[in-house]
């Protein structure tokens, strides 16, 4: 059964339910910070109706009746609500916006953390862009949950309650034609964010996708060339781009719509307070202070509307990452059942196959009851043409897959019953697409042995004949090796690779196609330090130069999944079978090569 992916979330509906619970377990646990937030932000609010309020009595009561021995004491309150309101405005960002940043950081954490617990098989069906969005976008949405945005709704909505109040006691007429015009605008913003929410969600999945094919393309760089791939990649590339573009396009419009509303909004409420307001206060009914208070209240009213049907649409942005990534986090792991099963002390190294059957595709075997033993301490060879099932048989020794009939047995128990992290603490590899962080030549060898001393690393290279190459940077092993390696050949990184698996000091190890980058003088030169390392340990080794396995204490010969010869040089070469074919196949290639090199390289051009 796959697992869901987040390219898959995308298409799902956000399950608000689910999203609010998460949301109220995420409340609950920063109660604290929400509480102090609240307790700043109605200060704050209420600090805030200080200077409405004073324009009535500077108004009417300091102009109109010349009372100016107010005029101080109304200075002095509008100066100490000013100070009020920036000391609060600056302590609730402190506290809730740090508080919502330090969740974020929590939340990507624990993603990251979930992500690389996740099977290979959820990595190979999903695009590193997409799982960088989830780690890095998603969880931003959830600072509106912690952070500012929960305190600004309720804090808007109080605000709105109280100068709501406050409208009606002054002209109730007046302010039930502008309840009526903030009604209109409200439901048109509900409208608006309920049409733009998804096309911003869609946003985010295009984006996603977009990086991810760049991330893909850049990394790829020297093979895009080498095929003359750039105009393709740059259509590739324009397609997404103009997919987001329209998406953005669209949104435009969306905010555009909304702005145009709120003009039109904000020229009827101008309409009526001149007409009700200007009437009322050649009734008497009002003073001119009333209807200045009165239009500072109604700027208390909208303002929260707008800012609460902008930080409704947030919320929802922020249950749709919850969302997706929920997907990740219920995502079973690799490793989820480990503590049910057994530790692994102390690892001897034998390493069997009973009748072990594997598919990537439901229906279609990759391996078919293969069967077989490899004794502690005594190295495997695997041999076979391309897609015989070599890398998959690595690849489940490795428990990067597991088997769909059959048991793999380590020391006699199976692998599935086992501790994954105990036993992979035991394996080594050299895998033929080496990867290499972008940091310097003695970070990369020290990977597999954290705390490893610097002689120790060095002993590990000289095995590797690093030194031979390192010696020639300005900066030695403190050289960086770029994204990838690509500032190192492929010898080199092959050989940096090996050095790594050296330290680890593994009891299996795994060489797949170990010796590919490496030209002749180079491979003879490491030959010795491979023979080495294998002593003392079950190696399992794949390799098209046969004459590099000749040593094998058994060679197993795969064809479409199953071991159709085994044992050992001689004996397969005195069987003459598939071994001796693919042998006598190579032995020719490579004597004609020797013979007439220019021949052969102009034959297979």
């Amino acid at each position: 059964m796959t697992a869901p992916t987040p390219a898959t979330a995308d298409k799902k509906k956000t399950d608000y339910k689910q999203g609010w619970a998460e949301a109220k377990v995420l409340m609950w646990r920063h109660r604290r910070t929400l509480a102090i937030g609240f307790a700043l932000m109605l200060l704050s609010r209420a600090a805030g109706f200080v200077g409405p309020t004073s324009t009535k009595w500077l108004l009417d009561e300091v102009v109109g009746k010349k009372r100016f021995d107010l005029l101080m004491p109304i200075a002095l309150a509008v100066g100490v609500a000013a100070l009020v309101q920036a000391a609060t405005s600056f302590a609730l960002s402190q506290v809730i916006s740090v508080a919502g940043q330090r969740a974020i950081t929590e939340l990507r954490r624990k993603v990251h953390a979930r992500l690389m617990r996740l099977p290979v098989a959820f990595f190979d069906g999903t695009q590193s862009g997409v799982l960088i969005s989830r780690v890095m976008n998603d969880a931003e949405g959830i600072r509106n949950l912690i952070g500012t945005g929960i305190v600004q709704m309720v804090g808007g909505l109080l605000t709105a309650v109280v100068a709501l109040g406050g409208l009606f006691w002054l002209n109730w007429q007046m302010t039930v034609a502008i309840v009526v015009l903030l009604g209109i605008f409200g439901g048109g913003m509900a409208y608006a964010f309920t049409t733009l929410r998804p096309i911003f969600r869609d946003r985010g999945a295009i984006t996603a996708e977009v990086s991810g094919r760049l991330g893909q393309a850049l990394g790829g760089a020297r093979v895009v060339k080498i095929y003359t791939a750039e105009k393709r990649e740059e259509k590739v590339f324009t397609v997404g781009a103009n997919r987001l573009f329209r998406n953005i396009a669209s949104t435009i419009t969306g905010t555009s719509a909304i702005g145009a509303l709120s003009i039109v909004i904000i020229g009827a409420i101008y309409v009526v307070l001149v007409l009700f307001g200007g009437r009322a206060i050649i009734e008497g009914r009002m003073t001119v202070g009333d209807l200045f208070m009165y239009v500072t209240f109604v700027l208390l009213v909208a303002f929260p509307v707008v800012q609460m049907a902008s930080i409704g649409t947030q919320f929802t942005e922020a249950f749709a990452g919850l969302d997706r990534i929920r997907e990740i986090m219920q995502t079973p792991t690799e490793d989820e059942n480990d503590a049910d099963h057994d530790r692994l002390p102390d690892l001897r190294g034998e390493i069997s196959f009973d009748d072990v059957t594997f598919e990537y595709r439901e229906g279609i075997p990759v391996l078919k009851g293969v069967t077989f033993t490899a004794p502690a301490g005594t190295t495997t060879a695997l041999v076979g043409s391309s897609g015989s099932g070599k890398s998959t048989l690595i690849s489940l020794i490795m428990a990067f897959a597991r088997p769909v009939h059959g048991r793999v047995l380590v020391d006699g128990r199976d692998l599935a019953g086992l501790r994954l992290r105990d036993y992979r603490a035991n394996l080594g590899v050299v895998l033929q697409d080496n990867f290499l962080f972008d940091g310097t030549v003695l970070d990369n060898i020290a990977f597999s042995k954290p705390g490893a001393t610097r002689d120790e690393v060095l002993a590990a290279a000289r095995v590797a004949h690093c030194d031979e190459f390192v010696s020639q940077f300005p900066d030695g092993y403190a050289t960086i090796v770029g994204e990838r390696g690509v500032k190192l050949s492929g010898g080199q990184r092959q050989r940096v690779a090996i050095a790594r698996a050296i330290l680890s000091d593994p009891r299996v190890l795994m060489l797949d196609e170990a010796t590919s980058s490496l030209d002749s003088e180079s491979e003879q030169q490491i030959k010795e330090g491979l023979r080495a390392l294998r002593t003392g340990r079950t190696t399992f080794v794949i390799a098209h130069r046969l004459s590099t396995i000749q040593s094998a204490d058994q060679i197993l010969v795969l064809e479409h999944g199953e071991i159709v010869e085994r044992g050992t040089h001689g004996e397969l070469l005195r069987m003459n079978g598939r071994y001796k074919q693919l042998y006598d196949t190579q032995y020719r290639m490579e004597l004609d090569q020797f013979i007439n090199p220019g021949e052969e390289i102009a034959r297979q051009v």
